[in-house]
């Protein structure tokens, strides 16, 4: 349990910043579950309409610190070689 007054509003920053840190994870997932479920549909433009909204939701989640860069990077290399698939 926090005891000092800083320990106590650091204590109180951090429940903030968890829960504005959750929702932004909640949104990018969302973005990325539109992006599977038109690439299971198998709709090429869809799936990349789809990929291009979620491209910025995932680097604004590198930018705030909730997701790591290099991973960000390989979820959208891996989602737009399975989109460009899509057209063979």
């Amino acid at each position: 349990m926090a005891n000092t007054p800083q320990s106590k509003k650091r204590a109180r920053q951090a429940e903030r910043r968890t829960a504005v840190n959750k929702a932004r994870r909640s949104r990018i997932r969302t973005f990325l579950r539109k992006v599977e479920e038109a690439i299971a549909s198998g709709d090429q433009g869809a799936a990349s309409a789809a990929l291009r909204d979620a491209q910025p939701e995932l680097m604004r989640g590198v930018s705030k610190g909730v997701l790591h860069k290099n991973t960000v990077a390989r979820k959208i290399s891996r989602l737009s070689s399975r989109v460009k698939s899509l057209s063979a």
